[in-house]
């Protein structure tokens, strides 16, 4: 497998990428799609994501058959048929309505920086999943979630803090996730084995 590489993303076999862009390190898995997104430092996807209109933060870990800002349909009209805005794949003589897509692209989904997006989980258009946040697997993701919890459930409810208050404020205002390179190989050994805490105690200030 080649290795992950600071200028280029690896991006895998039969992937559909669109107007999106990647930081460094970025790997995208078999058969996923990203569409009208933003994918920061050191994040990846596992096989077949579906992620749209989105901003995705570093270091994010995105499962296999994740779906994020996941598309809708228009349910105030007669019909939430996708004949209204794709009208051109249906006549010769109406162009696609441009007013509908420039919609759903505004409703941008954000995934804070070292998140965990569960297999099958989705995240709704419009959501923001904070800092540190874990999202179960399966789960249906309607309501923002607060930084450093986890989330299960359809639609999914908190079922613990990941940290602490005290330690995700902490943890938060470090923001080791913009740290160089260099400094993350530096301190790679503390990070796994050092809990949250005593990283915090070691590296603030």
């Amino acid at each position: 497998m080649p290795k992950l590489s600071e200028d280029t993303p690896l991006i895998h076999e039969d992937c559909s990428i669109t107007e999106s862009t990647m930081g460094r390190f970025v790997e995208i898995g078999k058969g996923s799609r990203v569409a009208y997104s933003v994918i920061g430092d050191y994040s990846y996807c596992d096989r077949y994501a579906d992620i749209a209109n989105a901003e995705v933060g570093k270091f994010a870990n995105i499962a296999s058959f994740a779906r994020i800002g996941a598309t809708d349909h228009p349910l105030h009209t007669a019909s939430l048929h996708h004949f209204l805005y794709r009208s051109s794949d249906y006549w010769d003589d109406v162009t696609h309505d441009p007013s509908f897509f420039d919609r759903r692209r505004s409703r941008i989904a954000r995934i804070g920086h070292d998140t965990w997006i569960g297999h099958n989980a989705q995240i709704k258009p419009e959501i923001t999943v904070g800092d540190g946040a874990v999202i179960a697997s399966g789960a249906v993701v309607t309501k923002d979630v607060d930084p450093y919890t986890i989330v299960a459930g359809m639609p999914a409810k908190i079922i613990r803090r990941r940290q602490p208050v005290e330690i995700s404020e902490r943890l938060q205002a470090l923001a080791w996730w913009d740290w160089s390179h260099e400094r993350l190989r530096e301190t790679l050994e503390d990070f796994r084995v050092l809990p949250a805490e005593e990283f915090l105690e070691r590296y603030e200030g």
